[in-house]
């Protein structure tokens, strides 16, 4: 196995990062406590590979090619600060959003809610069990948003799976008050047309819009009939959020979209989207909706217009989500090849498949179009038994570059720069070695995302992390301090 990792790196065991981390969780049942997590709202079991490939993977551990089973490895001007493994909530850990000294995280049976005041020492405040995949999760306010995106029996957190074909089942937006961080308490949900796989929110004044993404429409689901070829609308009034309710289903691909294979070999068929970033200070968005990437005029935030549409049905496979720089003239776009189940960061796929499209962002008004400039790939090899593939990260607000941080599932964490849109390039790494040696386990960093000055990562198997960064290159950004991120809601960052 070919490995292009760095050869002067700091190993550290991950026993003395915990070990100096004294943990104490309150499970808050948000509904009746017979609440259980299911097993039907977690990933596939692990994969057998072949003997070759185990062969394989043990070599280049052995020849330190590749770093060893959990082992830790990064670059040198990233150091890993903290890790607080799963508690209480044992499903997959998903997105995260933060607010003052709180960060959010998302796991398939619920949330957390950290105390990150001290980077060095978080600590957890609570944790509210509430199943149902993949509980992408958003704040804004004194308001938490998840997203549903499993068939369940009803809209509680006491839900069971339930068979889409049922008429009865329900998946949408869940809506919680975070007033009181140790107690969040269940307020709201919102039935939304194939469920909700993601949801963007673009907070204006009195009201919060969400802008909830999901797709696979069928004819045998009674919510989720095709053609499914827009997203939807849900306006909560702050005020009152229990009035929350769809106002709009605006469709995106009148055409239909990328008709995928076999028009397009090995690229998805569009049938609505999967994430959305909203950029509110210039009324724009860029949509990564599986076979096409788009742009948008939020000018009238209820109804989203397409202004420029793009494919490339050479290299992507499925457009996942999308991150503008700092002035908004251009986007990374990510293409989730494998689904994020899959080995694709391996020397067979290449660097060009499963990897960012940076595009610059041309013209002006409705007349600005999207123009390709590059792909970005991690530039180390990693294991047949590793899950890899671009996933979800947000920008480093440093002055006069484009970085960003992203997951790259068990690529881990890379930090990178896109200045020039032709030539993008790593500065910096951290990673665990394979969950396995002999067969395929889905696990790695879900998403990492700056913020006041840290890295924050949400990893799948192992929970949550914190990374510190000194390089020059981003200490421009340590002076820059939010209020609220969601990652996917482009902040003004100066």
């Amino acid at each position: 196995m070919t490995s292009l990792h760095r050869p002067r790196v700091r190993r550290r065991s991950l026993g003395a990062v915990t070990a100096a981390l004294g943990l104490a969780a309150a499970l808050l049942v948000a509904g009746p406590a017979a609440a259980t997590p299911d097993p039907g709202d977690h990933p596939s079991a692990a994969q057998e590979v072949s003997r070759g490939q185990e062969a394989d993977t043990r070599a280049a551990i052995r020849n330190g090619e590749i770093p060893g089973v959990d082992e830790v490895v990064h670059s040198d001007n990233v150091r890993p600060l903290a890790h607080l493994p799963k508690q209480a909530l044992q499903g997959t850990n998903s997105d995260l959003a933060f607010q003052g000294k709180y960060a959010f995280a998302g796991n398939y049976d619920g949330f957390v809610i950290y105390d990150i005041s001290r980077p060095a020492a978080p600590r957890t405040v609570s944790q509210v069990l509430c199943p149902g995949s993949q509980n992408d999760i958003s704040v804004s306010g004194n308001l938490l948003f998840l997203s549903t995106d499993s068939s369940r029996s009803d809209d509680s957190c006491a839900s069971t799976t339930q068979p889409a074909t049922e008429k009865s089942s329900w998946e949408g937006i869940k809506v919680f008050d975070i007033s009181d961080k140790k107690h969040p308490r269940y307020v709201a949900a919102v039935e939304t047309a194939c469920g909700s796989h993601t949801h963007t929110l673009l907070p204006e004044g009195r009201n919060v819009y969400v802008y909830v993404s999901s797709y696979a429409p069928s004819a045998a689901f009674p919510d989720c009939r095709p053609p499914h070829d827009g997203i939807s609308v849900v306006k909560v009034p702050r005020a009152a959020p229990e009035k929350a309710a769809v106002i709009d289903f605006p469709v995106l691909f009148p055409d239909g979209g990328n008709p995928g294979g076999p028009t397009n070999p090995g690229v998805s068929q569009t049938t609505g989207c999967h994430d959305i970033t909203t950029f509110p200070k210039l009324k724009l968005a860029a949509g990564a909706c599986m076979g096409d990437g788009i742009l948008m005029d939020l000018s009238n935030p209820a109804a989203p217009k397409v202004i420029d549409r793009v494919q490339d049905n050479v290299n992507f496979a499925f457009w996942h989500s999308a991150t503008f720089n700092e002035r908004g003239n251009k986007v990374v776009f990510t293409d989730e090849l494998g689904g994020g189940v899959a080995a694709t960061c391996n020397e067979q796929t290449g660097p060009d498949r499963g990897a960012d499209g940076i595009y610059d962002i041309t013209g002006k008004g409705s007349h600005r179009k999207l123009v390709f400039k590059s792909y970005y790939k991690i530039p180390r090899h990693q294991a047949d038994t590793e899950n890899c593939v671009a996933h979800n990260g947000s920008l480093i607000p440093a002055r006069n570059r484009d970085l960003m941080v992203q997951a790259w599932y068990q690529g881990g964490v890379s930090v990178w720069d896109f200045t020039d849109s032709a030539h993008p390039k790593e500065i910096g790494y951290f990673e665990r070695g394979p969950l396995s040696t002999d067969s395929l386990v889905t696990g790695g960093a879900w998403s990492a995302y700056y913020y006041n000055g840290h890295v924050y990562s949400n990893d799948i198997a192992k929970g949550f992390d914190i990374l510190a960064l000194d390089d020059r290159r981003t200490d421009s950004a340590q002076s820059v301090r939010l209020r609220e991120l969601n990652a996917q809601t482009q902040p003004d960052y100066r």
